[in-house]
């Protein structure tokens, strides 16, 4: 779903902070499976629950080791994904307190974030849901502010995600020392530079198998050493090898689109 086609709201330009927004509405009685590889980012997920129970709004935060995992009795399922760096002035805390959790909203809000689980679970329509969200954010965040290690951090995850692999590289071209990069990746992003690196090496890896098997040729044009170090640091990041992770759903092969995404959410 592109976010710009979503809404259109004059006083908060939502498709500058959100990458992508990702909806499920399963049958009812059906699993929604989770499956979440590490990528650095921060996303905000509502979730309606069947037969009329409550839902809530979460806060997912960056992650350093995968979640898969599956979630029956939903009803529906909204999942902002936010581009990294935005968590200070989106969601008032620094993102290394959200680092591999998942907390209700009305930890981080207090009686703004239960206000705005109430909104969502009584709105009709995508629309309506991504509507209101927009204008939690806005008032929350008022004119949100861009700090000097928030840019630095977002110029970083640039470099680091178009291509170059070395950290040492990447603070030399930002002008900075590996150690003032490390504290604005942490406050900003929730995770180390090296960490961010570690997981756009693994998420390419994803992307590239959904069209070749060959994972010597994978390793080699992701940036590992061999195949044997890719499949050690896929079953550090994941728990799984990335055989095994591609038969997990009845031996047959997942799209790594679905998981190259973020916080993705599909039917089972």
């Amino acid at each position: 779903m592109n976010v710009s086609a979503a809404m259109d709201l004059p006083t908060f330009a939502l498709p500058r902070f959100v990458e992508d927004v990702h909806a499920v509405a399963p049958p009812p009685g059906q699993a929604i499976d989770l499956e979440w590889l590490p990528d650095g980012r921060t996303a905000l997920f509502f979730r309606a629950l069947e037969g009329g129970r409550e839902g809530g709004v979460w806060v997912a935060g960056p992650r350093t080791r995968a979640i898969i995992k599956s979630k029956t009795g939903v009803a529906r399922t909204v999942t902002l994904r936010f581009k990294p760096g935005w968590s200070v002035p989106l969601l008032g805390v620094a993102a290394s307190e959200l680092t591999d959790r998942i907390v209700p909203l009305e930890d981080v809000w207090g009686r703004a974030g239960r206000e705005l689980g109430g909104e969502l679970l009584a709105a009709r329509s995508r629309a309506e849901v991504m509507d209101r969200v927009a204008r939690a954010l806005a008032v929350r965040a008022g004119q949100p502010f861009e700090t000097a290690s928030g840019q630095l951090a977002r110029r970083a995850v640039r470099l680091l995600e178009g291509g170059e692999v070395r950290v040492e590289g990447v603070a030399d071209r930002l002008g900075v020392t590996a150690r003032h990069l490390r504290r604005a990746f942490l406050e900003n992003i929730g995770i180390g530079p090296k960490e961010f690196a570690r997981a756009v090496r693994l998420q390419r890896a994803v992307r590239m198998a959904s069209t070749s098997c060959d994972w010597a040729r994978i390793a080699a044009d992701t940036g590992y050493y061999d195949q044997a170090h890719l499949i050690a640091d896929f079953r550090q990041l994941v728990g799984l090898t990335p055989g095994a992770f591609f038969r997990r759903a009845g031996g047959q092969v997942t799209r790594p689109k679905l998981f190259a995404s973020g916080f993705p959410l599909h039917v089972r």
